[in-house]
């Protein structure tokens, strides 16, 4: 058994939905010595990772980059849009939804959730349909998950703007890319979003550290209008520094560094590519874990995530335990379940700095840990993965030389 206060052997499996493990080549950059954040060399860090980021969130749009979490980028994009009392429509689709909501709560907003069941996505219909009641306009955002990450569920947001066209309503859209950006084709210009929250730790393969919002002219407007308290967070002093290359304050230099390697990576890879490579992983995750007998908790195959799979534990069994196991014995960390999900569902996160062999030696660990724990299963979800990984190269012979 690996004693939690020595040094196993190997690497660890970190294989939580985010943070995900960062490539040596980011840590490398990271390495650089720090800077001066008013200087000509930042001033040209800041140019190319201001002009990759809108590459990566597929927009000509700005993005705002934050030394801040995820959940600062969701106050940010709530305070620069809105004002006290405004209403928000907002959809239960896990954890991160639910906490977004909260969010809402305490800035004085007026947040109406649309209850979710947390095994499916939005429901685009059902968005559209009260707004078309909203005949006042009272509403003045709509904000949704795209992929939950304590669910595994990703939702269709192209759905979701023309939920909002028909209804001919002229709410806002905002929509939290935390664990999608990077690992999930994403079109913020395409799919008519106005702003788009993201964060460094998860397809980004960078650390904590480093947040986003991707705001469309129309939210730049609504900004000027919004009274809800901001300075930190205030989109248009960063917007006006970037202009040159520059931020108000001091940036997180080092991650900024690591950044631009980030994005040189998933641009040499093709995005495209990122995301073929990631629907790859999540299909051979999901074949293994039908083979062993498991439940996936998504329900609609439409909405499988391809950045991670919820496995439900059979009757009985505490997915905890069973992760406590699997860390143990085999050095790897797997995601845990999330308020009502708590020990109900164990995370399998693939998503990030990511390859084949990888993906085979978490399968390999989470099928020893579920035998190790007295779990349930059928034998054979391994080989399942594999039989898939197989057939997806076998379809795809680029694949055989990547």
């Amino acid at each position: 058994m690996i004693r939690l206060n020595s040094h196993p052997s190997g690497r660890h499996f970190l294989q939580i939905p985010g943070p995900t493990n960062v490539p040596d080549r980011v840590l490398r950059a990271m390495d650089y010595p720090t800077i001066d954040h008013r200087g000509p060399e930042f001033q040209q860090l800041g140019k190319k990772v201001l002009a990759d980021i809108r590459k990566v969130f597929q927009t000509e749009q700005p993005v705002v980059i934050y030394p801040a979490s995820g959940t600062g980028a969701w106050e940010a994009a709530l305070v620069n849009t809105l004002s006290a009392g405004d209403k928000v429509l907002m959809y239960e689709t896990g954890h991160f939804a639910s906490l977004w909501k909260k969010m809402a709560d305490k800035l004085g907003l007026k947040p109406e959730f649309i209850v979710g069941d947390w095994r499916h996505g939005v429901d685009a219909a059902a968005i559209g349909a009260r707004l078309a009641e909203d005949r006042q306009h009272e509403i003045k955002a709509v904000c949704v998950v795209h992929n939950e990450t304590s669910t595994g569920v990703t939702s269709d947001i192209a759905a979701v703007r023309r939920a909002i066209d028909a209804a001919n309503h002229p709410a806002l859209l905002l929509v939290d890319t935390i664990s999608s950006l990077g690992s999930v084709d994403y079109r913020h210009d395409e799919w008519g979003v106005d702003v788009t929250v993201s964060g460094s730790q998860k397809g980004l393969m960078l650390p904590p550290g480093i947040s986003f919002n991707a705001v469309s002219q129309k939210a730049i407007a609504a900004s000027a209008k919004a009274t809800l308290p901001k300075a930190f967070w205030g989109w248009e002093d960063i917007l006006e520094s970037n202009k040159n290359g520059y931020w108000p304050y001091t940036p997180a230099t080092n991650l900024l560094y690591g950044l631009s390697e980030a994005c040189d990576m998933l641009f040499e890879e093709g995005l495209p590519n990122v995301f073929a490579r990631h629907q790859r992983h999540a299909a051979a995750t999901r074949a293994c874990v039908t083979a062993w007998g498991l439940e996936i908790l998504c329900q609609n195959p439409a909405e499988y995530s391809p950045a991670l799979t919820a496995v439900v534990m059979p009757d009985g069994h505490n997915a905890d335990a069973f992760r406590k196991v699997t860390l143990e014995n085999f050095n790897m960390s797997l995601g845990q379940g999330l308020s009502k999900l708590s020990g109900k569902v164990f995370r399998i996160g693939h998503l990030g700095d990511f390859n084949d062999l990888t993906l085979m030696g978490t399968l390999a660990g989470v099928e020893m840990g579920l035998a190790l724990a007295g779990v349930p299963h059928r034998a054979g979800g391994v080989l399942a993965a594999m039989e898939s990984l197989r057939n997806a190269a076998a379809s795809q012979p680029a694949l055989r030389a990547a």
